[in-house]
């Protein structure tokens, strides 16, 4: 693997702009590419195009101009058909192009985990209209949860608890779908003791590996505070290991994947899957000695991963706006960052709207708890000024 490579990012978000740091850090050349401008990517990238991410054109155009040795997407929405002419023509894609296809959409690869590789997925099934949904909704019963089959972050998600309920969820689910679906899937509500993310390293030419299990709590669909080791038996977590490793071994390429699962008494139910870092993974920035990024990019260009540590238990928690601003900044950073094995990352979003994620807060300690404790802590001190 000779160094330098160019690099073309699809989605410039927060996860975008840590991978992009990453692969500065071996002098990669990166062109960040997003759909609006000086998106958190594009503020640290070497270069930046913003286009229509599902403009088939306009992906054309900038890959003629920039000639990436790798095309590596960051977010859903993008015209997967593209990816798949364009590693014809002898671009890496990552994953694959054809594995990008998969899982841009839920309804996918909750077929190819159920039906074809008979992996313990919740109970589910799809809507288009309305009424589809009426109806499978009282095939799989009530409580159920509602989340269109395109969407990022968990945008769109709703729990129904009745009938009277499902319209919402439909109205809710397509204004947070992502690109041009117009469907939903609706699936079972698991009781579950903790949700996880399994990070799974999958390499081009050595084993898969993974890191510790990390556990996470949603509100509104949306992660809220993960942290690091989720507290469950070994026998789940090789149980979640086979499972992610079964999944993208067919998905195949390299590459990092964040597999969701459902981990319930007696147990583990595969939900969704990132093929690239995943939001709950931010806590790896002060938990690991190779942090989810640094990974995403060594398996990529097939740099070696000789060993994953984790340092300490450790947690992140999110810093959310609660409104509306075109200017933004930012008040108690120094009382949040006097506690220690605290940090703070700010994303750089050039804009803010109610619940956008616009930091994250990082600690580690002694026991999960308390970690959990000082990064909601310091959160809570990082208050949002709109000007």
């Amino acid at each position: 693997m000779n160094l330098p490579k160019k690099l073309m990012l699809l989605g410039a978000g927060e996860l975008g702009k840590e991978f992009v740091i990453a692969a500065q850090r071996y002098g990669n050349y990166v062109i960040a590419v997003d759909r609006y401008e000086n998106a958190p990517a594009m503020q640290v990238a070497d270069a930046f195009e913003v286009i229509s991410m599902l403009s088939a054109d306009d992906l054309e155009t900038v890959v003629n101009k920039h000639q990436p040795d790798y095309i590596i997407p960051e977010i859903e929405a993008i015209r997967t058909e593209k990816l798949a002419e364009f590693e014809q023509r002898g671009i890496t894609v990552i994953p694959t192009a054809a594995a990008t296809n998969y899982t841009m959409n839920r309804d996918r690869i909750r077929e190819l985990a159920h039906t074809q590789l008979g992996v313990r997925t919740a109970k589910y099934g799809y809507a288009a209209t309305l009424e589809e949904l009426v109806t499978a909704s009282e095939q799989i019963g009530f409580p159920n949860v509602v989340k269109p089959v395109m969407s990022s972050s968990g945008k769109g998600q709703s729990v129904v608890a009745n009938q009277r309920e499902i319209e919402a969820a439909w109205n809710y689910a397509i204004a947070n779908s992502r690109g041009d679906s117009q469907r939903v899937i609706v699936e079972e509500f698991i009781n579950f003791e903790i949700e996880i993310t399994l990070l799974t390293i999958k390499q081009w030419n050595a084993p898969t590996i993974y890191c510790s299990p990390i556990g996470h709590r949603q509100e509104r669909g949306d992660y809220q505070e993960s942290w690091q080791p989720a507290a469950i038996s070994d026998e789940k977590i090789l149980a979640s290991q086979e499972i992610a490793k079964k999944v993208t071994d067919a998905l195949g390429g390299a590459g990092i994947f964040g597999v969701e699962f459902f981990i319930t008494k007696d147990e583990v139910i595969f939900s969704e899957l990132s093929p690239r870092p995943h939001d709950t993974g931010m806590v790896t920035l002060i938990s690991q000695n190779l942090n989810e990024f640094e990974l995403h990019l060594r398996a990529v260009l097939g740099l070696p991963i000789p060993k994953i540590e984790l340092f300490a238990p450790s947690a992140s928690a999110v810093i959310l706006a609660s409104s509306k601003s075109d200017s933004v900044s930012f008040s108690g950073i120094a009382e949040a960052l006097a506690e220690t094995d605290v940090d703070i990352r700010l994303f750089g979003k050039p804009s803010s709207h109610p619940y956008r994620r616009m930091g994250v807060a990082l600690a580690k300690a002694q026991n999960v708890t308390i970690a959990r404790e000082k990064a909601i802590t310091a959160a809570n001190k990082v208050s949002i000024i709109n000007s």
